[in-house]
Parts: structure tokens; sequence; C-alpha cells
């Protein structure tokens, strides 16, 4: 926990915009008066993309020999993507009174408190050293949420999930150009750790040099580019469009309490393999922590495309909106028994869901195969079955 922090940030003038970016998003996140052009979700806002069975199945078959490979290195099963955690907490979604009526959807219909269960994570299917850049994810699970959910397995249970990483969009944003970026990341699935390791300094310091004369870095499919800053200070985004009722929408986590505020593009020096552990476990010892869960409402289906996830969708054409706050407490973030209970008998899923906040897209329609064959494996080969809570009493302390 000691020593993680750098000076760079000091002087870091891209890193000091970001900081300035979230305080001015926290300070600003009225409801400006309704937009007219809110565009109404329909059935037809999805259109099927050319070859997608086709190419749908081979991300899938990729996705089988990687966890087949990653199965063999540990002799344990691990997720497709996120396997490495962070921190398993215990918290509530609290939503907001008298939201207007593009925003009262779904799950966020009417105020209510529900008690959740937070995972913070990165993002690929092994167990790498957090030296290793990679986006890092935010997953939610919301505890006693009535209605059918959209997977029929799950119908009748009481969860409902949303997760959330911590870029804006999906570089590979459609079926096609997932499927090509899942087979290079294949490919080098096999390269050992200091050569990964190696690749991921080379690639983050060219973009840190180009973000300090102000240039611009789109971060690569893994997000190996992706500066090492503390994960608790992340802005994390659906980066997907999902329905929202009546609407269609993106969603965001923003960090808003005076605890996590310092930490908002805070570099670490990540030399240990689980100082992202050990930041989050170190900060939920002594402090709570708060986000705002925010809504940016579509407007317009040729600027804010729901097909392809690559295109972050303009801000000034539509803000995000608050509609909720998630509130973690101090507590102890990852102790053996909470850590087996999340990692080993938990799944997160988009298309966990209430169909009022259906995933929507081509790269959506492939997460639902590829999730849902990823949680079969690992809990089959683990031999710990897919638990779905009805309390969060039953998550450990």
């Amino acid at each position: 926990m000691c020593g993680v922090f750098t000076d760079e940030a000091e002087s870091d003038v891209a890193l000091n915009v970001l900081v300035e970016t979230t305080l001015m998003s926290n300070s600003s996140s009225t409801e400006p008066a309704q937009n007219p052009n809110y565009v109404r979700y329909s059935d037809d806002v999805e259109q099927i993309q050319p070859e997608e069975e086709t190419l749908i199945q081979q991300v899938v078959e990729s996705f089988d020999r990687l966890r087949t490979t990653v199965f063999e290195k540990h002799r344990h099963a691990e997720r497709d993507a996120h396997a490495k955690s962070h921190g398993a907490l215990k918290g509530e979604l609290r939503i907001y009174d008298n939201l207007p009526e593009h925003l009262a959807q779904g799950l966020f219909s009417e105020a209510r408190t529900y008690p959740i269960i937070v995972r913070f994570s990165t993002s690929p299917g092994d167990v790498q050293p957090d030296s290793i850049s990679a986006f890092r994810g935010m997953a939610i699970k919301a505890i006693g949420v009535e209605g059918k959910k959209v997977l029929e397995d799950q119908a009748d249970e009481v969860t409902q999930d949303f997760l959330l990483v911590n870029h804006p969009v999906i570089p590979t944003g459609d079926v096609a150009s997932y499927l090509k970026a899942q087979k290079g990341m294949e490919k080098q699935s096999g390269l050992a750790e200091p050569v990964k390791e190696l690749m991921s300094n080379v690639t983050r310091t060219v973009n840190e040099a180009v973000m300090k004369v102000g240039g611009e870095i789109t971060p690569d499919a893994a997000g190996s580019n992706k500066p090492q800053t503390h994960i608790l200070g992340e802005t994390f985004f659906s980066m997907a469009a999902h329905r929202y009722g009546d609407y269609i929408a993106k969603i965001n986590a923003v960090p808003t309490s005076e605890s996590l505020l310092p930490l908002v593009a805070q570099r670490v020096d990540a030399d240990d393999p689980s100082t992202l552990r050990n930041l989050v476990v170190d900060f939920f010892a002594h402090n709570s922590a708060e986000y705002e869960l925010r809504i940016q409402l579509c407007t317009d289906l040729e600027k804010m495309p729901v097909e392809d996830a690559s295109v972050e969708w303009d801000e000034k054409e539509s803000p995000y909106i608050a509609v909720a706050k998630v509130v973690i407490p101090q507590q102890e973030a990852y102790s053996p028994a909470r850590r087996v209970f999340v990692d080993e008998k938990l799944s997160f899923n988009p298309w966990h869901t209430l169909p009022a906040h259906r995933p929507l897209g081509s790269i959506q329609r492939v997460r639902v195969k590829v999730y849902e064959a990823s949680t079969a494996f690992r809990h089959q080969m683990n031999q710990a079955p897919r638990v779905e809570p009805h309390s969060i009493d039953e998550m450990p302390d």
C-alpha cells in the first residue's frame, strides 16, 4: 500500500485535465429540460449484421480455446473476461426520488434502495500482474429486483447486473472487428508474462509521451496503453448501448465522494503483482465511497449508433444525467471467504437483467453467448455451482 503513488501526476497536464473534467462533471449533473428528440426504443433499432451468426460462432470458438488454455495453465477455470478481481464489496444502490418520466424507467422507475455487491477487476481472461496495463471493471449486482429477467434459466432470480469499464466505448465495437481483435489476443495468449509486461510498458510510455504534447490516444482492444492510475478514481462506463425502458441509453458511474476525488487520475506504481487489490483493501479499511450512476439517452441513431459500440456518444448532444447513487461503506474488501463467494460462486452478465435494460447491438449479441459459455465452463470445472443471492447477508464478511 505505501509507496505506490508517484509524483508524476502533479506535472502531467493530461491527467490534470482529467481531474478537472471529473470535478466539473461532479458539480454539473443537474437534470436539463427534457429533450423532445430522445429516441424511443423499438425492436427495429437493432440491425443484424452481415454473416453475424457465423462471426459470433467464430468468436465463441476462439474463447473456447482460450479458456481451455488458461485452465490448463492454472488447473482452475477463470472468467473469459475480468478474471482478476481486486475487491468484493457490499453497498447500496439508492435510486433518486422524483425523476422525470424519461429517466424514471425500469429499475429506476421509483425511489428505492437496493443492496448491491460490487466487484472491481481488470479485463483479461487470465490472472496477470498489475504491471500489465488493461481496462478496469466495476460490476454491480443489485439484490431484490423483482420481475422476469431476460435469460431464461435466470428468469425468476431477484438480481440485476450492471457491467461497467473505465472507457466510454468498446474499441472493437461490432462483431466483425471484435472477431479480428479476439483472434489477435488468442495469438498473444501464449506469450510469457515478462514479454506482455514489456509490450505494455512500451505502448504505455508512447501513449503518455503523446498525451503530454496534447495528442490523443485510442486504447487498443486490451487497454494495454492505458495509464497506471488508481482504480477507485476511475469513471466506469457501460460502453455499449442498453434499452432504458421506453428509450435507449448508455450508463456510467462517476466518483463523487470527497474520499474518492483525490484518487482521480492519481498515478500508481504497479510493481507489486497485486497493487490494485492492495489499494482497494487499504482504502476501504479506512474510508467509505460514493459513485453517482448516470444515464446518457440517445437522441440520434446516426450520431449515436446502437450497432457500433466504438462510437462515443457526444455529451454536448446528450449529457449524462444522474439517476442514482452507489454507496459503499468502510469494510474489509477482500477476505478469503468473500473472495471465494464473489470469484467462484457469482457470475456477472450484462444480459442478467430486466427486459427494460436489455443490452443492444451486435457486440452485445456476441456477449450473451460468450458470457453464458464462460459461466457454464467455469462453474462446472471448478465444481462451484452458480449462485444468485436473494439477500445481501449471503455474502460473507
